[in-house]
């Protein structure tokens, strides 16, 4: 019952966002009629579903984490790792609770009304999310030995947290008499500030056994905080601060929009729309499965979600067309990735919205179209070596002949899905619609296919594909959530200045610095996802590159074309299990595969990283 309450709830949410936000563009902008509190309604819905989001993220066991490499472990070593895990894991989202409670409480926090409701009242999804997370947790205890660690990591997060605990006892009471717990905080910071380094450690270590990254990162988060002397309220405030971001919130919506038409019949239509266009010559359904993944990863933003969704259909449609089943399986995987360089990509989105303080500190009045003008060329270049590469190992002969009436009828079967990204880049590009805006218009849109328009699925099914693309957006928004902490520590602690000195005082040569941060980002790609990547690593690389004189718009290229070839980078990028379980084939047989296409991308990697024109040329 809670989680179809749950399912409901998000549901509800993502329509009353993407409704609210268009419907006051056109109270505003047609009816001349000022809605007050425009931007902060929509942004604290946003927040709102957030929470909600991530919630069933962690319900679904879907949140984002590194490559388990504990599989193989003895038995008893890997129970032993379960329990370090269940303890951490306990232990950081008690803390998390208590420091974001703590703000709930304050009177001085989250003192805006907006439309006669407090803002305190969304904010309060926030600590509710990490309650029920915690009530997950110990519903999944197997064992004796998991509730033992799963008590035990609680109970020290309350211990640990007696900066938060006392401070909602003082804010609720007015007692300052809180001798003993002062003294726990005091000895507690103390101890992060002597052990700092070991934390850092051993949280890393566990994220390699299967723990959450948010969980990981926040617990870094926590730790460093309490080292500088226990101002943890930074946590929850710097998450609200980030969620609240109308450029944030459009890309679930984005990735909602995506998902949502991979389920329904859109891929099949692009399918043959591509294969009458090009399947009469060789290649062709290369060129016809490389843009239907080009465009659906676009949307969804994970190149895994495409690669799960179509990549059994574009290998049954491959292999039909005589080619090689292994060769359409790597020539898939290795495609999953390159709509990251396109329009709406929610990594440029993301890329930009979090760095759009320091971006424009070295290029004044940047704007993220910018960024995807300066990704088209790039983009193209990749999908292109994509294809040329499936073309060269399709040696089918039988193909069919050309056919302008096949083309016609499959391009008019197509033609309202084709409309969504040229109606999305007009009305954004033009200015038209805000980035949020064409976000929400991308979900109705999207929505309204499926289900009045091609009816692919009834009400109920449509809610329910809704409800199955919010754990993929609630694992973004997390992973958000916790490193807007750590990203503002960072840049409180001068680190990206500070490195950036260290490099350059032993780096004195741009393209050996441009050799080097490749292969650095390519271990973090393969490493880390995305979107904690972006927020952590890329300030330090704008400042280094910024130092050496690369372009803005050329480092944010190469840094995003980094991370989604390091989803395929052995031995743990992402997209080579994702696949492995997709196409049900070892991960070894995966990564044999796809060597030839990873080859390809790393030279257009360093294409695109020496000649500064192919990202700046299109550039005004």
């Amino acid at each position: 019952m809670l989680k179809k309450i749950e399912d409901l709830l998000s549901v509800a949410l993502v329509a009353l966002l993407t409704v609210t936000a268009l419907v006051i563009k056109i109270m505003q902008d047609n009816l001349h009629l000022q809605v007050m509190d425009a931007d902060a309604i929509i942004v604290n819905i946003a927040f709102m579903f957030a929470c909600v989001a991530g919630l069933i993220t962690w319900r679904e066991k879907r949140a984002l984490c590194l490559a388990n490499v504990t599989e193989k472990f003895p038995p008893k070593v890997k129970a032993v790792l379960k329990a370090a895990a269940s303890f951490a894991t306990a232990l950081i989202i008690t803390q998390l609770f208590l420091a974001s409670f703590m703000q709930i409480v304050n009177p001085d926090q989250f003192t805006r009304v907006v439309v006669f409701v407090a803002e305190k009242f969304f904010f309060a999804f926030y600590p509710l999310c990490f309650v029920m997370i915690l009530v997950l947790l110990f519903q999944r205890c197997e064992s004796k030995a998991d509730l033992v660690s799963t008590i035990a990591g609680t109970v020290f997060g309350v211990l640990t947290s007696m900066s938060a605990v006392s401070g909602i006892i003082w804010y609720l009471t007015g007692n300052s008499n809180l001798t003993a717990m002062y003294a726990m905080a005091d000895a507690w910071n103390a101890f992060c500030d002597k052990t700092v380094l070991l934390w850092v450690v051993v949280l890393v270590a566990l994220a390699f056994s299967g723990v959450p990254l948010f969980v990981v990162i926040s617990g870094i988060t926590y730790v460093i905080f309490s080292k500088a002397g226990g101002y943890i309220d930074v946590l929850p405030i710097e998450a609200y601060s980030k969620l609240a971001d109308k450029s944030i919130a459009a890309i679930p919506l984005f990735t909602i929009a995506g998902y949502v038409l991979a389920q329904g019949s859109a891929g099949k239509r692009f399918v043959e729309l591509f294969r009458a266009l090009f399947g009469w010559f060789r290649g062709g359904t290369v060129v016809a499965a490389v843009l239907v993944l080009t465009f659906f990863s676009t949307f969804t933003g994970v190149s895994g979600v495409t690669i799960l969704a179509l990549g059994s259909l574009l290998a049954v449609i491959l292999t039909g067309s005589g080619y090689e089943k292994d060769k359409a399986e790597s020539l898939i995987t290795s495609s999953g990735a390159v709509g990251l360089l396109f329009p709406p990509s929610v990594a440029i989105i993301m890329y930009a919205s979090s760095n759009y303080t320091v971006i424009t500190q070295f290029e004044p009045g940047f704007d993220v179209i910018t960024l995807f003008v300066g990704a088209l060329i790039p983009g193209a270049i990749m999908a292109l070596s994509m294809i040329v590469l499936g073309i060269i190992f399709d040696n089918n002969k039988n193909r069919p002949r050309f056919s302008l009436s096949a083309i016609g009828k499959s391009f008019f079967n197509c033609l309202p899905e084709l409309l969504l990204p040229v109606l999305i880049c007009v009305t954004y590009f033009s200015g038209f619609f805000n980035l949020f805006q064409v976000a929400s218009f991308a979900v109705i849109y999207a929505v309204a296919l499926v289900f009045l328009f091609r009816r692919d699925f009834s009400v109920r099914e449509t809610a329910r594909v809704m409800a199955d693309s919010v754990p993929v957006s609630g694992g973004i928004l997390f992973i958000i959530a916790s490193a807007a902490a750590l990203s503002y520590w960072m840049q409180d602690a001068n680190i990206p200045e500070n490195v950036t000195a260290f490099i350059t005082t032993y780096v004195t040569n741009k393209y050996v610095f441009l050799f080097l941060m490749n292969l650095a980002l390519l271990v973090v790609g393969c490493l880390m996802d995305i979107y904690s990547a972006i927020l952590l690593v890329s300030p330090l690389c704008l400042y280094s590159a910024a130092a050496f004189g690369v372009p803005v718009v050329q480092a944010g290229v190469i840094f995003i074309m980094n991370l989604s070839i390091g989803f395929l980078t052995p031995p743990v990028g992402m997209d080579l299990f994702i696949s492995s379980y997709t196409f049900n084939k070892p991960v070894g047989k995966v990564i044999k595969g796809v060597l030839p296409f990873l080859i390809v991308q790393l030279v257009v990697l360093l294409l695109i990283t020496y000649i500064p024109a192919f990202t700046t040329c299109l550039i005004k």
